[in-house]
């Protein structure tokens, strides 16, 4: 969700006739996520964006599920991930559900030679390590450490990296990501009491049509399977657009923490929201102020949520031997809190600079045999020590 904002030419009311130099029709194609019941977009394009020539087997790329139900911490050494493939292949998903995908990549390349569409998810490309841009039909969306990009499901796009050296941590979810709804306005504006703001938010630029006839590959996910479909024009062949419903991007880097006297609960942390996850940025912030306080989290139990983190970089009080991208799962149904020694340690501390990022979700998640490939299994008995 994001709000109203236009690029390049649009005819002065949608759905009428808005013609090429020439005297030829532009083809205009409304974009939504669901359906015609919320917000979407208008894109004009130079032909009309259905002209299959051509198709490829599809190829099976569900996760393969090693453990459905446990009742235990988990941790997964994220960097053991090896570097290695094109943005595709290079994906690899760690925790799953219905609801979503938790998913990490090292690409060496980009999506040189093909465009890639998420029919089934939106998704959250964190980026830890890296730096390029994604090329959308609705411009172009530079990108470096620390961003969130959102991409709404459907949306077709190219991603470039300006070097090999890349760190991804993905979600991709089956329902739409929006901003948390208690800082928004009835009418759709982000309150003061937010977090971030519409200033934050930065969207497509530079709109470059690409009016080509050709055969252009878009790999198009479906279901668990990827599919080859081959256009006979560039996708990428808009002209001017208008609307609600574009990709856009969040720098972890601009979300204002929120504090107060005594510790604030994970809520305060959040950044985006959907039916059936959260998902929150921990960043550098000054420590509670009450003469008393621990600074420290105190012990709680998961009843409702998955709780996932993703260690970013800097120092995690809480945590012992965290390494720059671990990632942790704390399911529902069993207490977790600080290491032993966390909480006298961070009594009379002043500030953090953690940077992390966290996943909550309200079903639970299931392991995939890649997760247990870089599984760190001695985090379960770590209280004990």
């Amino acid at each position: 969700m994001a709000h109203y904002y236009t690029l390049g030419k649009i005819p002065h009311k949608r759905h009428t006739q808005f013609r090429k130099p020439d005297g030829g029709l532009y083809s205009e194609q409304l974009f939504s996520t669901e359906g015609f019941s919320d917000d979407y977009s208008l894109l004009y394009h130079c032909h009309p964006p259905t002209q299959i020539i051509k198709t490829e087997p599809q190829i099976d790329v569900s996760p393969i599920i090693a453990e459905e139900k446990m009742l235990q911490h988990r941790c997964f050494e994220g960097f053991n991930l090896k570097p290695g493939g094109e943005f595709l292949e290079s994906r690899v998903p760690v925790l799953v559900n219905n609801d979503c995908h938790i998913v990490l990549a090292a690409p060496t390349s980009g999506t040189s030679g093909y465009f890639y569409k998420n029919t089934d998810a939106d998704e959250m490309i964190f980026v830890h390590e890296g730096s390029g841009t994604v090329k959308t039909q609705y411009g172009e969306l530079p990108f470096g450490y620390g961003d969130y990009i959102i991409l709404p499901r459907g949306t077709i796009y190219q991603i470039e990296f300006n070097d090999d050296k890349n760190r991804l941590f993905i979600v991709e979810s089956f329902t739409p990501l929006r901003y948390p709804k208690r800082y928004m306005s009835k009418y759709g504006q982000l309150m003061e009491h937010a977090p971030y703001c519409e200033r934050d938010i930065r969207k497509p630029q530079d709109l470059k049509t690409y009016d080509e006839h050709g055969d252009f590959l878009i790999r198009a996910k479906k279901k668990g399977m990827l599919y080859g479909l081959h256009y006979g024009t560039h996708p990428f062949d808009v002209v001017g657009w208008d609307g609600c419903c574009y990709p856009y991007i969040f720098s972890i880097h601009d979300f204002e923490p929120i504090t107060g006297r005594v510790h604030q609960p994970p809520p305060v942390h959040q950044t985006f929201e959907t039916n059936a996850f959260v998902v929150c940025s921990f960043v550098p912030r000054l420590y509670d102020y009450h003469p008393n306080a621990i600074p420290a989290p105190y012990n709680h139990s998961n009843i409702d949520s998955d709780e996932v983190i993703y260690y970013v970089d800097g120092d995690f009080m809480s945590r012992k031997n965290v390494t720059r991208g671990m990632i942790t799962l704390h399911p529902a149904g069993i207490p977790h809190g600080p290491h032993p020694g966390a909480v006298e340690k961070s009594i009379g501390a002043k500030e953090t600079k953690e940077l992390a990022v966290m996943v909550d979700t309200f079903r639970p998640l299931m392991l995939t045999k890649q997760a247990l490939d870089i599984e760190n299994g001695n985090y379960v008995m770590s209280w004990a020590e």
